[in-house]
């Protein structure tokens, strides 16, 4: 697969000496991360449910304040707002300060900074959020695995179990 997707972002490998250097055997080796198990670079596949998980999580309490009737647009609206208000917060709050959502801790991943500091910030978690609002950076991966979000922010979503 081509790489058009963003190599240009810091910390991809396409720099002054990147052709000198082989390709990595394994997603994450570049940063010192193992090939499977506990550690190792997430796949796609957790993080798309992940990321269902918590949206279904957010409709489930917005419907304990707010109205909800598929019947009127207007209730629908006003509750697809609030639900998406509820899902940033349950996503940003504890990626902030645990380095994972709901979701995530479901399918046994987290997020992780790659300079090796515990937590995430809130200026990565919310940086998140709005990125994967927008969808594509959230879907296209690198080498390693790494979706542009992680690479604007210096994190790697890995594996718990």
């Amino acid at each position: 697969m081509a790489r058009w997707t963003g190599e240009w972002l810091p910390g991809t490998g396409n720099g002054p000496g990147a052709s000198e250097r082989t390709a990595p055997k394994w997603r994450g080796e570049t940063f010192g991360l193992p090939e499977s198990g506990v550690g190792s670079v997430a796949g796609g596949g957790a993080r798309l449910v992940a990321l269902v998980i918590d949206l279904v999580l957010a409709g489930l309490i917005t419907t304990l304040f707010v109205r909800y009737d598929v019947q009127d647009v207007a209730a629908m609206q006003t509750f697809n707002w609030w639900a998406g208000v509820v899902w940033a917060v349950i996503t940003t709050v504890p990626v902030t300060f645990f380095g994972f959502t709901a979701g995530m801790g479901a399918v046994g991943v987290r997020v992780a900074r790659l300079d090796g500091a515990t937590m995430v910030g809130p200026w990565r978690a919310l940086v998140r959020m709005v990125l994967t609002v927008v969808i594509v950076p959230a879907i296209v991966r690198n080498i390693d695995g790494r979706s542009w979000l992680d690479r604007v922010t210096g994190t790697v979503v890995i594996r718990l179990r």
